[in-house]
């Protein structure tokens, strides 16, 4: 298995809270090219929580882009898995197991460092 993070991948802003407020602020700074993409899932979320009259959509909501954060925070972790996302398009099998693996790792630790470890 792959590690999660490189040795020296500093990361570019301390881990947010997973409240509104600091994942916005935490998007905005590390990948502030998702804030409408943010947007849309938040409103998404609301809108289910509505329909479902539940707040698990919008717990779901700040999980979810606490991960992206996560990622994006420690920018040679984020550099792998946009390389994997690509690689995931490759012709080669092999590329293409490995991408998933390499991905699917990260995506892995980045939920179990949200979830507190």
């Amino acid at each position: 298995m792959t590690m999660p993070y490189a040795e020296g991948d500093t990361p570019l802003i301390p881990r947010p809270a997973l409240t509104l407020q600091a994942l916005r602020q935490a998007v905005a700074t590390v990948a502030p090219s998702r804030l409408p993409e943010f947007f849309e899932d938040l409103q998404k979320a609301f809108v289910r929580a509505g329909d479902e009259d539940s707040v698990v959509p919008i717990r779901m909501f700040y999980r979810q882009w606490g991960v992206v954060v996560e990622i994006e925070r420690h920018p040679e972790t984020a550099r792998r898995l946009h390389a994997a996302e690509q690689d995931i398009n490759s012709p080669d099998p092999a590329v293409r197991d490995r991408a998933v693996r390499e991905a699917g790792d990260i995506v892995r630790a980045a939920h179990r460092e949200v979830a507190g470890g």
